[in-house]
């Protein structure tokens, strides 16, 4: 799967997350379907900015980048604030909208912006072998468990690239 497949299936299964939280009635599914949401969006910033981000960066990509990994950051501090709530909080549900929103934003821009730019000007050979890395790395974090975690540590500042 080419890194921009790749990182659309992600889309799509965060996407089906948030449909599933927004349907949970009790705190114990919230939390459940919550910490899905944010292994899924830990791992998918993580590859994003080791692999993706570094290899399509030029001329063409370089200001969409930089604003991706500001919202990357906007993200990740979201859901630090939601990993110390417990579901039942009165603020997690408007937290977790705000996520919500900054996600499909971010998804938006990836979409309909960055990736049609980088279409132009990597090939398919290319964008294979980032897929490639881009999937390793995803299994490595799922494997050592829990890749939210890294989050709140994650916080202080965008990633570079």
């Amino acid at each position: 799967m080419n890194a921009i497949e790749l990182l659309e299936s992600q889309h799509r299964e965060v996407e089906s997350l948030f449909s599933k939280i927004e349907k949970a009635r009790t705190s114990a599914s919230k939390t459940k379907l919550f910490e899905q949401i944010a292994d899924k969006l830990a791992v998918h910033a993580a590859i994003d900015e080791h692999h993706f981000y570094p290899a399509v960066k030029e001329k063409r990509t370089e200001d969409i980048l930089l604003e991706s990994l500001e919202e990357h950051l906007a993200i990740k501090r979201v859901l630090a604030d939601l990993l110390d709530l417990d579901a039942g909080d009165e603020t997690f549900d408007a937290k977790l909208k705000v996520l919500k929103e900054e996600v499909e934003h971010h998804v938006g821009e990836e979409e309909s912006d960055l990736f049609p730019k980088v279409r132009a000007v990597i090939d398919e050979d290319q964008l294979e072998a980032i897929g490639q890395e881009m999937s390793d790395e995803q299994v490595e974090l799922e494997e050592q468990g829990d890749p939210r975690n890294a989050v709140p540590a994650e916080t202080g500042q965008a990633a570079s690239i």
